[in-house]
């Protein structure tokens, strides 16, 4: 956006979802950076995003990935969960960004930083898009991990979103410390969105 700048691209992972924590990605990428296939992760397969989350990884100036737990999320909300995710990834950095873009329309300005919010950016900038990539891959390899403790949630496939099987194990089996009990979980709430 700003050519010379030292830009950091940001974004989120795992907002609409019933488990796990909120994951969030901050990117910096060399100006030179172009990747034909970089895009909005919700736009590319498992296997696309395994691939790019490799090239990004090895051509990032730098990059880091900021997390919020479920107890979190539930006493700030899921908004504001992920904002203050992507605040802990931009703390990780390694190296400290001169401006900031944001996939989204709402932030909170992080240390006197200039920042840009914008809708659908993760189809506009290379930045937003692979912190897009970074922050859904490492998110579910995450929720993989959790399905291997809680195997009756489906983890492994749904990555915590509300899919029928997943409300349908909530009913049978109850929920986990890894549900966030702010979101429409219980039976009678579950009973609302029938």
């Amino acid at each position: 956006m700003n050519p010379g700048c030292i830009e950091a691209g940001c974004d989120e992972a795992g907002r609409g979802c019933l488990a796990g924590p909120v994951f969030a990605a901050a990117v910096i990428l060399p100006g030179h950076f172009h990747c034909e296939m970089l895009n909005d992760s919700k736009q590319l397969t498992e296997k696309q995003r395994d691939a790019l989350r490799i090239i990004i990884e090895e051509e990032a100036l730098c990059f880091a990935v900021g997390t919020c737990s479920p107890e979190e999320i539930d006493q700030m909300n899921i908004l504001w969960a992920s904002v203050e995710a992507m605040q802990r990834a931009l703390a990780k950095l390694s190296m400290k960004p001169e401006h900031v873009l944001v996939d989204g329309n709402r932030f909170r300005t992080y240390r006197d930083i200039p920042h840009t919010c914008v809708v659908r950016g993760d189809a506009t900038y290379m930045s937003i898009a692979a912190a897009s990539v970074l922050a859904k891959t490492y998110r579910d390899a995450h929720m993989k991990q959790l399905h291997e403790e809680y195997p009756r949630y489906n983890w492994a496939c749904n990555k915590g979103y509300p899919t029928k099987s997943h409300r349908d194990a909530i009913r049978q089996q109850g929920i986990t410390l890894h549900h966030r009990k702010s979101f429409h979980l219980f039976e009678r709430q579950l009973a609302l969105e029938f």
